[in-house]
C-alpha cells in the first residue's frame, strides 16, 4: 500500500493518532514523550500511535501528508492539530481538552 494512503486510512480510521517516534510506552524523543504525556493528562489513554523510525516510508510521507515538517503530529478526528509545542499550547489554554471532548476514547 502506498505510504500516503495507508497514513490517509490511519488518519480517518481512528479518532485520536500520534505520530511519533517510539511508541507511547517508551517514546524516542522527547517531544513525542510530551505529547502522550499531554494525551494521557486530558484523559485519553486509547489512541492509535505510529512509530515512524520503524517505518520511514511513513515517517517522510506524514511531512508530506500534513505539509508539517516536524514529528511528532497529532490528528484529531482526521483533523491535523500540530506538533509538540501547538498541543502544548492548545493544552495550556485549554483547547485541547475541548476538542478531545468531541472524541470518546476511554
Amino acid at each position: 500500500m502506498d505510504a500516503q494512503k495507508q497514513i490517509d486510512e490511519t488518519v480517518k480510521g481512528n479518532p485520536v493518532v500520534l505520530f511519533m517516534k517510539g511508541t507511547p510506552q517508551f517514546p524516542q524523543c522527547g517531544f513525542s514523550a510530551t505529547v502522550v504525556q499531554i494525551l494521557k493528562a486530558c484523559g485519553v489513554n486509547q489512541f492509535a500511535s505510529v512509530n515512524v523510525l520503524a517505518e520511514p516510508e511513513i515517517r517522510q510521507g506524514i511531512k508530506d501528508y500534513a505539509n508539517w515538517p516536524t514529528i511528532p503530529q497529532l490528528y484529531i478526528n482526521g483533523e491535523f492539530v500540530g506538533g509538540c509545542d501547538i498541543v502544548k499550547e492548545m493544552y495550556q489554554a485549554g483547547e485541547l481538552q475541548k476538542e478531545l471532548e468531541k472524541v470518546v476514547t476511554t
